[in-house]
């Protein structure tokens, strides 16, 4: 009797068979729900959202920011929704319990919310949050804003990108409508651009009681064949052991940003996510191969060739309390940084505090990756329980939570939230 063939997303993309009409069907469906929805979200941008801005009114305002909210959680709903009918997975939760950001007991037992059918409906994260995580395939933003979309605060994500995608059409627009921060790659002049833009987010949160999410990944790139050698010689200038499944991080970025949150969001949290992903088992990428070998973002979504699943194990810290940011006391939480103020101690920090920040964040780091080498190993991120049951992880299906979410992912009640948000302020 012959054996069954593997599964498609245990063999490397290269090792696969060639596309079919039926994958390139696919992918053309995708793309057109894809686009389709994008173009509606940034159309109603331009033509319901620009002109309230224009107008010298503060309800005027009020209804443009609350509408760039519900544009953006269109867009989260969007990713969610693609992966619903493209490319079907689930999220496998686990979060620490014993050691570095670890959650209490009682805080694990209030975590999920489910509905009468037992299906996941809501996980009651901190909803004002810098998220960092592990980067090994360019999806991996794409499942991080998906969890947000169960946190609530999928309206309220940040991102950093290159400025050269600031004026790609549709999409590059409706960044700049999102508020993203747009870097040069030069750290002499983003420094600055960076601290301002996020003291001003942190600010706006604060004062709007509203969520925020800001999303980075300290590695900087993917790891792969090309960016292995850089972390290893990296480490090999700072003396110290390279990583084995994970790249290095760079500190400076993540440290300034907390830098100039923490002043403005007293109760600001960074969660820290490890990614793994099932490779030519459900235990994960082996050694000397790397994500993008398995899953790209053309492979996932219009070959329709997900991974069965996406395990993130997740850890929490109250940044003013739990992480070495150093003194930001002096910090005034109502003045943005500026270049000519040599008190900004967002963007001044001492070589003593950004040594101690950058040894913490590398030891968070190989806790990072002695978890990607158990996820080899066992095909989970979280331990056995103490006693010695497996270990406990919640699944979270890809899948809106309503029917009527289908409309918001192509923001077709933009004009409806607007009424609402005019009524409250009248």
């Amino acid at each position: 009797m012959a054996a069954a063939a593997p599964a498609l997303y245990t063999l490397p993309i290269a090792a696969r068979p060639r596309r079919t009409w039926a994958q390139t069907a696919h992918g053309l469906a995708f793309l057109l729900v894809f686009l389709f929805g994008c173009a509606m979200i940034n159309g109603s941008q331009f033509a319901v959202l620009l002109p309230l801005r224009l107008l010298p009114f503060r309800a005027a305002r009020k209804a443009y920011y609350e509408g760039i909210r519900y544009s953006k959680g269109a867009f989260g709903v969007l990713l969610v929704l693609s992966c619903q009918w493209f490319a079907p997975t689930k999220l496998v939760l686990s979060f620490e319990t014993d050691g570095l950001g670890k959650f209490a007991p009682e805080e694990i037992e209030s975590l999920v919310q489910r509905d009468s059918e037992g299906k996941v409906t809501a996980l009651n994260l901190p909803q004002k949050t810098v998220v960092i995580a592990n980067h090994q395939v360019y999806a991996d933003w794409w499942y991080a804003w998906a969890l947000t979309y169960f946190t609530g605060t999928h309206r309220d994500v940040f991102i950093v990108l290159k400025k050269s995608l600031k004026w790609v059409p549709v999409v590059g627009w409706g960044m700049q409508f999102y508020n993203f921060i747009f870097l040069a790659r030069s750290w002499a002049s983003d420094k600055l651009h960076l601290s301002k833009s996020l003291s001003w987010l942190a600010r706006r949160a604060e004062k709007e009681d509203s969520p925020l999410t800001f999303l980075l990944y300290p590695e900087g790139t993917l790891i792969s064949k090309d960016t292995r050698p850089i972390s290893k010689k990296y480490a090999d200038k700072l003396g110290i052991p390279d990583m084995t499944h994970t790249l290095l991080p760079r500190s400076t970025g993540l440290h300034y940003s907390l830098r100039s949150l923490a002043p403005r969001i007293p109760n600001l949290h960074l969660l820290d996510i490890t990614m793994a992903y099932p490779g030519k088992s459900v235990r994960g990428i082996p050694s000397l191969e790397y994500g993008q070998d398995f899953y790209t973002l053309r492979s996932i979504f219009l070959d329709g060739i997900p991974p069965p699943a996406v395990h993130m194990h997740i850890r929490k810290f109250n940044v003013n309390h739990e992480v070495p940011i150093g003194n930001v006391s002096s910090s005034n939480p109502s003045v943005l940084p500026n270049g000519s103020a040599k008190s900004a101690v967002e963007v001044d920090v001492p070589e003593t505090e950004r040594e101690a920040f950058e040894v913490w964040l590398r030891d968070l780091w190989r806790e990072k990756d002695k978890l990607m080498g158990r996820f080899l190993a066992t095909g989970s991120l979280d331990a056995p329980t103490a006693l010695g049951d497996s270990p406990v992880e919640i699944e979270v299906p890809l899948r809106v939570r309503h029917r009527y979410e289908v409309l918001d992912a192509f923001c077709f009640f933009v004009p409806a939230i607007l009424g609402w948000a005019w009524s409250k302020l009248r």
